[in-house]
């Protein structure tokens, strides 16, 4: 358990918490949420010891082990991957360690001996003797090949790294696991067993993410970090979600009874009830739910962009035809013959296990790359607009404002009062549309490009991770406008909530070809005998 005492925190005038009161108890998983810039990664490091709050205290029972996922991927570069992982486990560590010295030594003493023994003793009760191989199911489960255990960090990728890392917090069974944006360069099979690995987990869990779909299946609880506090609330991010928008609501509406709104939450409350994250705690959060009063919900003082695609001219059905494209970059063939069709209607998913071959796609889509071999066509009735991944060529060096970097893309000459409206729509109000485009975040840079997208007008989206960088409200404010589009889409995402609710048709690209189905994500996923197929095509 976690207990949290007027816990307060400065960063010059700006202040991030004040007296915070809160217990984080064993067998939950808590979701912490809050708006960019909130101080989520900073409120984990008050907990893990790594930052002393200015007041108040955090109390954690002497005999209970933190694990948190560390974020610096070259820390044990000449390090072997299966002792990176048992690392975790700082005292088990120690423990090998000396044993392993004191057996070495060519003049072994009685004295020695009896360390020896008391070690042996400390590393049998730490389930010593398991942990190669608990070390090896973790990496296994989370896609490192058992030829890549006795390796050294250095010669894994970026992304493997992460794994180790992951599986360095996992690892010995902690009492308190502490997870910063753990889904990030994760594939889809690591998520989907990290998710298993804490459902099934007992003791504590509190984890930032910005993957809706991974906080549903795996929280418990949500805390709530606004207006400089932390709110705990029973259930997952859905239901945080609704329910905050409800309040919201109800908080506008005063001209309605009070009863009515009761009512209302009753029903919401009741519908929620039967979705439990953990099977073995469905009961006790049932009743938690049914305990909850129209106070105990408060409205968000977050904001959300406003986000709307309307294209100037209705699609015809003569949309996208691909024949044959084929690519190599770097003199790697990343796109073999890659031929499909896109019809009116089509709100086609991208994915595939090699990045690079889902961005050259667009790439070539897009008209900013050629393709060796293959061609394309364009339906006459099409306009496409782009949002590529890398987008920093459209803000590195330029030393203009926000208004006049948005009006260069504007289809016609719009006054600076329009612009501004615009900007404000995305969270640009006042002084800041005269920020340099230079200067931005980057999520404030997605957003200016989902703005220039905006104002295209355009028919056909392409759209390249567009919710990188973003924070959980614009990624809704994005999924809701992409839901509502009226033309079409192709789009690549890592984001699981996105692709299933926007998308209608899964085109995966593999090694040996297209896997093409008109289907939900969760549809294509489930299907094991197209998931098989699909496994053979990489193989």
């Amino acid at each position: 358990m976690i207990t949290v005492n007027n816990v307060g925190l400065r960063f010059g005038d700006r202040k991030l918490f004040e007296n915070i009161n809160i217990k984080f108890t064993p067998g939950n998983c808590y979701g912490l949420i809050g708006a960019n810039g909130a101080g989520k990664s900073t409120f984990l490091k008050i907990l893990s010891g790594e930052i002393e709050p200015q007041t108040g205290v955090v109390t954690i029972n002497p005999n209970e082990r933190i694990a948190v996922l560390k974020q610096d991927h070259f820390q044990y570069e000449e390090v072997e991957v299966i002792q990176v992982v048992i690392r975790g486990h700082a005292r088990l560590y120690e423990i090998m360690q000396e044993k392993d010295a004191l057996y070495m030594k060519a003049d072994f003493s009685e004295e020695d001996g009896m360390r020896a023994a008391e070690l042996e003793g400390e590393f049998a009760e730490l389930n010593g003797w398991e942990a190669e191989s608990e070390a090896a199911i973790l990496l296994k489960g989370l896609g490192i090949a058992e030829n890549q255990h006795a390796k050294k960090m250095a010669e894994l990728s970026g992304a493997d790294k992460v794994k180790v890392l992951l599986a360095q917090a996992l690892f010995g069974k902690p009492d308190i696991l502490l997870l910063d944006e753990p889904t990030n360069h994760l594939d889809i099979k690591a998520i989907q067993w990290l998710e298993e690995f804490l459902i099934n987990f007992e003791n504590t869990v509190i984890v930032v993410s910005h993957d809706r779909h991974f906080l549903n299946k795996v929280c418990t609880h949500i805390a709530d970090l606004d207006f400089s506090n932390i709110q705990i609330y029973v259930g997952n991010y859905d239901f945080w979600y609704e329910s905050s928008q409800l309040a919201q609501r109800m908080a506008q509406e005063t001209n309605k009874k009070k009863e009515e709104k009761i009512k209302d939450l009753q029903a919401f409350i009741a519908r929620f009830s039967a979705n439990a994250s953990k099977s073995k705690q469905a009961t006790s959060r049932k009743k938690l739910l049914e305990k909850i009063t129209l106070d105990d919900i408060k409205p968000s003082s977050r904001r959300y962009p406003y986000i709307s695609f309307t294209p100037n001219r209705e699609i015809g059905n003569d949309l996208l035809t691909v024949d044959g494209l084929s690519k190599k970059i770097n003199g790697v063939n990343v796109l073999d013959h890659i031929s499909f069709t896109m019809n009116k209607g089509d709100k086609i998913a991208l994915i595939g296990k090699n990045e690079i071959a889902k961005t050259t796609l667009l790439e070539i889509l897009s008209g900013n790359m050629e393709p060796d071999s293959g061609s394309y066509k364009w339906g006459v009735t099409t306009s496409h607009s782009y949002f590529p991944k890398d987008h920093t060529d459209f803000f590195d060096g330029v030393d203009v404002n926000l208004v006049d970097w948005l009006r260069q893309f504007s289809p016609e000459d719009e006054t600076e009062s329009f612009l501004r409206g615009f900007l404000g729509r995305m969270l640009f109000s006042g002084e800041e549309v005269l920020k340099k485009a230079s200067v931005l975040s980057g999520g404030e840079k997605v957003r200016c490009m989902l703005s220039k997208m905006m104002l295209s007008g355009a028919n056909v989206l392409l759209l390249d991770e567009p919710t990188n960088h973003l924070d959980l409200e614009s990624i809704t404010a994005l999924n809701n406008g992409l839901i509502n589009f009226k033309g079409s889409i192709i789009f690549t995402s890592h984001d699981h909530q996105f692709i299933e609710t926007i998308a209608n048709r899964i085109v995966e690209l593999t090694p040996k070809g297209v896997v093409d189905k008109h289907m939900t994500y969760n549809e294509y996923l489930e299907n094991e005998p197209l998931q098989k197929q699909v496994a053979t095509m990489y193989s």
